[in-house]
């Protein structure tokens, strides 16, 4: 490889180069959650992607080593919250492992189908699984949209250079 003045010097494929990529990369913020029988589980996803409006499907992916990854390797059916800029707080809390992510100060409440719906988001969606993809050391779900609530108020929040952010003009 021979580096290029205007790009810099190439680095070969890693874990850290796709993570140092990546952090330069804004992305809305999402929590999943699903029922694991009557225990709710979540965790914060900067990975959700529209898939197909017809059938209305989304895509979401999970580690395997992740806490959450057994509910959500049986559930039919999760949730997928839209974090408004005002949740940098939830959002840590859901991506900390180890912390009561449906304790106080989180506010929740049994939706549809049994998935733990999050108070307070920009929008949510009960939808179901309809597969999930082997790839690497996560597994890519695709789910299809069920319902949901697109009316909470505010600006979405985002994740940048490994921080939690609100959309500036």
């Amino acid at each position: 490889m021979t580096a290029r003045p205007d790009l810099g010097t190439p680095q070969l494929a890693s874990p850290d180069l796709l993570r140092s990529v990546f952090r330069r990369h804004a992305a809305g913020v999402a929590v999943i959650t699903a029922a694991d029988g009557e225990r709710p589980v979540g965790f914060t996803a900067t990975s959700l992607t529209s898939v197909s409006a017809e059938p209305p499907v989304v895509s979401f992916g999970i580690g395997v080593g992740a806490s959450s990854w057994p509910a959500v390797s049986r559930s039919d059916h999760v949730g997928v919250h839209i974090l408004g800029e005002h949740q940098r707080e939830l959002a840590g809390t859901f991506a900390t492992t180890g912390a009561d992510r449906f304790g106080a100060p989180t506010r929740w409440r049994n939706g549809p189908e049994g998935v733990p719906v999050l108070d307070d988001v920009l929008a949510w969606l009960v939808c179901r699984v309809v597969a999930r993809v082997p790839a690497g050391d996560h597994r890519i779900v695709l789910a299809e949209v069920v319902l949901g609530d697109p009316s909470g108020a505010g600006s979405p929040l985002l994740y940048h250079q490994g921080r939690f952010n609100g959309l500036r003009d």
